[in-house]
């Protein structure tokens, strides 16, 4: 008797572009990506810097697809650029919340007892400020600029990570994989780098998502506040702040980069309701 045709098991692209949240949030993220790393290169209108000085505050038309500001700069080479420097600013923070984060929540839900105590302890205690105050208060301690607005928004997300990864670990040091691994001599090391933090991956993946969401939005907000990106780089916060006097003049000065936040934003938000939703079996079967 013929055995039965084997089924081709959905890879995780696969999954996520069946899921409806997930699809179109790797869209929007795709799109800022390529306009973000087209912003990187250069490849824009116009220069983002550049001043044309006779078409000051012109409104949307073929030659300035999404219209000028007070300087004559191009909205739309201002908004390549801007997604270029926000996402640099998401990508470096992200890393370094999860690179620590990790480390800690790992490392504490592991060892547990006094170590455990010391280190929760001390993330509850950046827990109880909000996270753009924290932010504002490490900006504003450390000066402002980019670099800095990355070490602060690293500092502010770092106890969520640290969480997220603890949970887990709690979980699958008690697992009989893990014990036997241990009767047989490995050490510590070798059972967290091969037993344990593969199966907290999951929900790291889908907290790196939701965190890039966030760092996009507080670094939008920091250098709306002028303690973020400065002048006269190009940043969709300060190009919301430069706007705030003529938004009734030139409506477009704030719509192009708030909408741009927005989906920016949108887009990281979705993609990581996706990955929960294929990386969680309980979940797969609900949408």
């Amino acid at each position: 008797m013929p055995n039965p045709p084997e089924i081709a098991t959905p890879t995780l692209f696969q999954r996520l572009l069946r899921n409806r949240s997930g699809a179109v949030g790797l869209v929007l993220v795709t799109l800022y990506l390529v306009v973000g790393l087209l912003g990187w290169m250069g490849v824009t209108p116009y220069p983002d810097l550049e001043q044309h000085a006779r078409d000051r505050l012109k409104p949307p038309s073929a030659t300035y697809v999404m219209g000028t500001d007070l300087f004559g700069r191009d909205i739309a080479s201002r908004i390549m650029g801007g997604a270029a420097n926000s996402l640099r600013v998401a990508l470096l923070s992200v890393t370094l919340a999860t690179t620590l984060g990790t480390l800690l929540g790992t490392l504490s839900g592991y060892f547990g007892g006094t170590f455990d105590i010391i280190v929760m302890r001390i993330m509850d205690v950046f827990f109880a400020l909000p996270a753009l105050l924290l932010a504002l208060v490490v900006v504003s301690v450390l000066g402002p600029g980019m670099n800095n607005t990355v070490l602060a928004i690293g500092t502010v997300y770092t106890p969520i990570f640290a969480r997220v990864a603890r949970g887990p670990v709690l979980a699958v040091k008690q697992m009989e994989f893990v014990q036997a691994a241990r009767c047989v001599g490995a050490g510590n090391g070798r059972i967290l780098y091969r037993h344990v933090l593969p199966n907290t991956l999951a929900p790291l993946i889908v907290q790196v998502s939701l965190a890039l969401s966030w760092s996009l939005l507080t670094e939008a907000g920091l250098s709306f506040l002028g303690l973020g990106t400065q002048p006269p780089l190009p940043s969709w916060g300060v190009m919301l702040s430069e706007s705030r006097g003529i938004a009734e003049m030139a409506p477009w000065l704030m719509l192009f980069p708030a909408l741009a936040i927005m989906l920016g934003v949108l887009g990281f938000n979705l993609l990581g309701d996706g990955l929960r939703d294929v990386l969680d079996p309980r979940l797969r079967g609900l949408r």
